[in-house]
């Protein structure tokens, strides 16, 4: 699937819960279904700065796509990238680097997140598009 094929259908699948409540369930429920990050990355180099909760994210470059991983000490913010992770994790890091995340706020999560939390959404879009460019990087110095 594409990046964007993914962010329409969690656009479909938001727009069938109306009331902000029942999507901050989901967005939480799906934050429990992040697999574990492994503990050797729970180490303050790879924590995202600008975020209000501890975030950790990794990527690996397996295939020539971008592998995420994280966690974090919040729920809904471990729900918030989880959501990332699935649009973006398995793609080339050309693809993440052109993509346009507008499921963000197609569904609302935009105008229903706290200013702290706003900032820490956009710094955890950043560092996934910074590994992203590294790897990019990396390939076109091996090439």
């Amino acid at each position: 699937m594409t990046i964007n094929q993914i962010q329409d259908d969690i656009i479909a699948e938001y727009s069938e819960i109306e009331d902000w409540m029942d999507r901050y369930a989901c967005i939480i429920d799906l934050g429990n279904t992040l697999p574990p990050i492994d503990e050797q990355y729970k180490t303050p180099s790879h924590i995202i700065e600008g975020c209000q909760s501890r975030v950790w994210l990794n990527a690996e470059l397996i295939d020539g796509k971008v592998v995420y991983t994280a966690d974090s000490d919040a729920v809904i913010v471990k729900g918030i990238i989880s959501m990332l992770i699935s649009v973006l994790s398995q793609h080339t890091p050309d693809e993440i680097l052109t993509a346009e995340l507008y499921f963000i706020d197609r569904i609302g999560l935009s105008e229903h997140l706290s200013p702290t939390r706003s900032n820490g959404l956009v710094a955890m879009v950043k560092q996934m598009k910074m590994y992203a460019l590294a790897f990019k990087a990396k390939q076109q110095t091996q090439q």
